[in-house]
């Protein structure tokens, strides 16, 4: 038996839409990482991007479970001496709702520059308006 090994030029790319109305946000981050990467078909290689493009509806509408709204911190750092900053998720998601789960995802993908590939073919949207109607998007079963 030989091992099929995918090229580049031979990965055909599905559009996918997701709506977040109520969904918990890791169990939907998996999933659609999942997708990017290109696991869930059979010609997946680990070292080609064979992942599918995602489209994410309703950002502001994720839940999170237990008490991560209040208790969950991102950081960042301004690059000067103390200069360190935190954001709890609920504050992230009523300012920036997208950010929470393009967080969530890139955590989730190599960290690499097929990741960096990858994270690309994501389109997050806070609300239920996309400019992606053109690809005729299917919807993800979650």
């Amino acid at each position: 038996m030989k091992t099929e090994v995918a090229k580049e030029s031979e990965v055909n790319r599905n559009w996918f839409i997701v709506d977040l109305d109520g969904q918990v946000l890791g169990r939907v981050a998996t999933k659609i990482a999942s997708v990017l990467r290109g696991k869930h078909k059979p010609i997946y290689t680990p070292s080609v991007d064979t992942g599918d493009f995602v489209i994410i509806l309703n950002a502001e509408k994720v839940c999170l479970t237990g008490n991560k709204m209040a208790d969950k911190k991102y950081y960042r750092h301004t690059g000067f001496p103390g200069g360190i900053r935190e954001i709890t998720a609920e504050k992230l998601l009523a300012s920036k709702p997208e950010d929470l789960i393009r967080k969530a995802v890139k955590g989730m993908l190599p960290k690499n520059k097929l990741g960096r590939q990858m994270f690309k073919k994501l389109k997050v949207y806070a609300g239920t308006d996309h400019p992606h109607a053109a690809q005729q998007p299917k919807t993800l079963p979650l």
